[in-house]
């Protein structure tokens, strides 16, 4: 009989029975991974998966961590429909957890309403979370708590109770990933030096003048991050999203441009990709308190 390439996991018991854990709950499950032996090389979860890994090797390469990252713990973040593979030689980590929920438990809860703002759920499988001990800690006694309730007869309360354990394990992810982006100065630093680069090129290639603006996809593929990643990563270091930030970028272009050429205001606006002049000296001005012109003179 030919192997099959993916597990595709379509309900929560599913995955239980698979990975042997007895079902307690139909929409959410804590599975303790003890060598699973799965003869699939991938899984594919239909539902939200969370991986803490505790068998993740320093300088892991299939979940990025580096030697600046910390080493004690590594998770995970699988949006329904995601395929998944820790790496070669084995389908899920030897050691850790999986806790998977379906997008039904969160109907009528407030998890509901915000679990798209936790946007490492679009992260790549590199673009991991790495833990200190005390945040691993932090990490499995939210299990934990996921696991009691799990184990108290279900009744109307329990929706709310375990969305609620699980937003706060959620939330923990959030403060530790803004954790890691600060103990990743250097490196993130390096990746804006890049993204200015890729600025000053696509303004170069005159791209602008048809009025395409940079977007995120091409430009994070350029940096070898996810877009989630790339776009939280900018406003973290920046406080400016994509377009906020481009925007500065421009006008600080225009100012070079302004000084340094005597191109007119209206072919400075034109090569820029700024609709027309006037839009072009009404953002100028709103931003520097004066208008294109006036500043070229201010200068001189």
């Amino acid at each position: 009989m030919e192997k099959k390439e993916t597990l595709d996991f379509n309900t929560v018991h599913e995955c239980n029975r698979c990975l042997d854990c007895k079902t307690l709950h139909p929409q959410v499950s804590l599975i303790n991974l003890e060598n699973p032996c799965l003869e699939q090389d991938t899984v594919k979860f239909e539902f939200y998966a969370i991986l803490l890994i505790e068998d993740c090797p320093d300088e892991c390469s299939c979940c990025g961590r580096r030697y600046y990252d910390y080493s004690n713990a590594t998770m995970v973040f699988l949006k329904p429909g995601e395929a998944f593979r820790m790496n070669e030689e084995k389908t899920l980590p030897g050691k850790g957890f999986l806790l998977v929920f379906h997008p039904d438990l969160l109907f009528h809860t407030t998890l509901k309403n915000h679990i798209n703002n936790y946007t490492f759920f679009l992260y790549r499988k590199e673009e991991a979370l790495h833990l200190s001990q005390r945040e691993t800690e932090k990490i499995t006694c939210c299990l934990w708590n996921i696991e009691e309730e799990l184990h108290y007869s279900i009744d109307m309360h329990s929706r709310t109770i375990l969305s609620r354990h699980i937003e706060l394990l959620l939330d923990y992810c959030t403060r530790y990933y803004e954790r890691q982006f600060i103990t990743r100065e250097n490196q993130n630093k390096a990746i804006l030096e890049k993204m200015e680069r890729l600025f000053d090129d696509y303004i170069a290639s005159g791209k602008l003048q048809n009025g395409k603006l940079p977007t995120s996809e091409p430009l994070a593929g350029e940096l070898n991050l996810s877009p989630s990643y790339f776009n939280d990563l900018l406003k973290f270091e920046t406080g400016k999203t994509l377009e906020q930030y481009f925007q500065f970028k421009r006008l600080e272009v225009a100012k070079r441009m302004l000084l340094k050429s005597d191109a007119a205001p209206t072919i400075i606006a034109r090569r820029l990709g700024y609709p027309n002049v006037q839009y072009f000296s009404l953002i100028f001005k709103k931003i520097t308190g004066i208008a294109p012109s006036a500043y070229r003179h201010s200068r001189n």
